[in-house]
C-alpha cells in the first residue's frame, strides 16, 4: 500500500476493522478523498468519523461505510478494475434509505453536483431521486411515502 497519511490515525486499522457490525459493508475507491468526503458531508449530511488523504470512515443513517483513496489500493486486486475507468460503480446504486430526497438534491445543486433524476414519487412506496456523487458513483435516497 502506498500511504500518504501525515497524521496518526485515529484508531489502528485493525482495530477498527475488528469494531465492524455483521452486515453487509460498503467500502468506495475514490481518486480525490477530499471531494468526496465533502459530498457525504454537505450533500447527503453524513458525519465524517475519521478522514485522511488515504482513509476516511463515513457514518450516515445509523451505517458505517469506507472510503480508501485509489493509491492506498496499489497492491489490491481492486486496482485493475478502477485502472482508465471514467466513472465507477456502472450499475450500482447506493440506496440510502431514510434519506430525505428533497433536501438532498437541494444540496447537491447547491454543491453543483449531477441530477440524474429529481425527488418523484414511485410506485414501490418510495419517494427518491437519483444524485451522481464524485467518481460517478450514483446514490439514491429515498424515503417512504404516506401509506
Amino acid at each position: 500500500m502506498a500511504m500518504k497519511r501525515t497524521k496518526t490515525p485515529w484508531m489502528k486499522a485493525e482495530d477498527f476493522g475488528r469494531s465492524l457490525p455483521r452486515g453487509i459493508g460498503v467500502n468506495l475507491l475514490v481518486s480525490d478523498m477530499a471531494a468526496m468526503a465533502a459530498f457525504c458531508r454537505d450533500v447527503l449530511g453524513a458525519r465524517i468519523v475519521y478522514a485522511d488523504e488515504d482513509f476516511a470512515a463515513i457514518e450516515l443513517l445509523g451505517s458505517v461505510f469506507m472510503l480508501h483513496a485509489d493509491h492506498s489500493y496499489l497492491d489490491n486486486p481492486m486496482t485493475g478494475s478502477i485502472t482508465g475507468a471514467e466513472t465507477r460503480g456502472a450499475g450500482i446504486e447506493l440506496r440510502l434509505y431514510g434519506a430525505d430526497p428533497d433536501a438532498v438534491e437541494a444540496a447537491a445543486l447547491d454543491h453543483g453536483h449531477i441530477v440524474l433524476a429529481g425527488a418523484i414519487d414511485k410506485p414501490h412506496g418510495l419517494r427518491e431521486c437519483y444524485i451522481v456523487g464524485p467518481d460517478g458513483y450514483v446514490f439514491v435516497p429515498s424515503a417512504p411515502l404516506a401509506g
